[in-house]
C-alpha cells in the first residue's frame, strides 16, 4: 500500500535542507533519545542514525560517551550532505536499507520513520542490520500530533472549497507498535508516548516551522497543486479563535511515539514458562484463590473475603 508519496518526500527533505533542517521539536526530541539512550549502561562501537535531518541527533549525542562511531543516512542526499563532519554520512532510503547483516551495534531514528509505507517491512530490516543483542531505539509522531492544525485546515477547505483532501498525514497508533516490533523479530520490545506542545505565533509560523522540518504533506492522495491563498486564512482564523493563548500565540501538539526493542541474544532475559511460579499469586496477596467466575463466599460476618 503506498500511503506516502517517497519523492515528493524527498523533494520536502531537500529543501528542508536548504532551510536548516532544524527546529526546537527535532532538538527537544533528539535530547530526550539521547536521554533513554543513556539509561542503558552499555557502549555501542559502531551505531546508525536512520534519518538523521542535518545531523541534529549527532550533535545531540557528541560527548555522551556511549556511541563510539555513528553512521549518519538520510533520505535526501542534500540532508546527507548538511550532516557530513560529524562521521560517515550517506543517502539511503529507509524502506530499502543498504546494509548488512548484523552491521551496527545500535540504530537509532529521531522523526523518520512516521514516513515510511511499509513500517513492519522497515523494522524487519533494521532487526536484519543489527548484531546479535543490538539495541533499536526510535522516535516517531503519533496520532495526536498536529490535531489544532488538522480540524482547522479540514473545516477551512470544507467551508471555502466545498471539499476536503488529506493534508496532515495519518501517523501510527501507540496500541499497534509494540505488536509490530514482536512480529519483526525484536526481543524485549516497548512502545510508549510522550506529549509535546510547542508554541508559534500563528498558524503561519507553524507551517513554516513544518517547512524548515521537511514535515510538511506528502500524502499520496492529497489534491495537486498550490492551496488556496483563502482556504489557509480562513484556517488560521479558525485556530487562532478556537486555541489561541490570551498572548495571541496558538499552541501545536505533537505525540511522539518510542521504540525499543533488541535484536535476540542468548544473554537476554526470558520469559518463564506456564505454570513454572513457585510461590501463588493468592498467598502473596493474603486472598482467597477461587475457579474464575465463582461467587465469593461471605467471611466473618457475612463480609465477602478479599477479591
Amino acid at each position: 500500500m503506498t500511503i506516502f508519496d517517497r519523492r515528493l518526500l524527498r523533494r520536502r527533505r531537500a529543501r528542508a535542507a536548504e532551510l536548516g533542517g532544524e527546529t526546537a521539536l527535532l532538538c527537544e526530541v533528539a535530547e530526550r533519545l539521547a536521554d533513554r539512550l543513556d539509561d542503558v549502561n552499555r557502549r555501542f562501537p559502531l551505531a546508525l542514525d536512520l534519518g538523521c535531518r542535518g545531523g541534529t541527533l549527532a550533535r545531540t549525542l557528541k560527548g555522551r560517551g556511549e556511541v563510539e562511531t555513528l553512521v549518519q543516512s538520510d533520505l535526501a542526499p542534500e540532508m546527507a550532505a548538511r550532516a557530513a563532519g560529524g562521521g560517515p554520512t550517506l543517502a539511503a532510503d529507509e524502506e530499502f536499507l543498504p546494509f548488512g547483516a548484523e552491521t551496527f551495534d545500535l540504530v537509532l531514528s529521531c522523526l523518520s520513520l512516521h514516513w515510511v509505507n511499509d513500517l513492519p517491512g522497515a523494522l524487519v530490516q533494521i532487526r536484519h542490520a543489527l548484531k546479535p543483542d543490538g539495541l533499536f531505539l526510535a522516535a516517531l509522531l503519533g496520532g495526536e500530533t498536529l490535531k489544532e492544525l488538522r480540524q482547522a485546515l479540514l473545516e477551512a477547505e470544507l467551508e471555502v472549497e466545498g471539499g476536503a483532501s488529506p493534508r496532515v498525514s495519518p501517523f501510527a497508533d501507540l496500541r499497534d507498535l509494540g505488536g509490530l516490533l514482536q512480529r519483526a523479530g525484536f526481543a524485549l520490545p516497548v512502545a510508549d508516548l510522550d506529549s509535546l506542545t510547542l508554541d508559534y505565533q500563528n498558524a503561519f509560523t507553524l507551517i513554516q516551522d513544518l517547512r524548515v522540518l521537511g514535515e510538511t504533506n506528502a500524502v499520496a492522495a492529497q489534491r495537486r497543486g498550490a492551496s488556496r491563498r483563502e482556504t489557509l486564512l480562513r484556517a488560521a482564523t479558525l485556530y487562532q479563535a478556537r486555541h489561541g493563548r490570551p498572548d495571541g500565540r496558538i499552541p501545536a501538539s505533537f505525540q511522539v511515539l518510542y521504540l525499543t526493542g533488541w535484536a535476540p541474544h542468548a544473554s537476554q532475559q526470558q520469559p518463564l514458562a506456564p505454570g513454572s511460579a513457585q510461590a501463588r499469586l493468592a498467598a502473596a496477596l493474603d486472598s482467597e484463590e477461587r475457579p474464575a467466575g465463582e461467587p465469593a463466599r461471605p467471611g466473618p460476618g457475612g463480609k465477602a473475603p478479599k477479591p
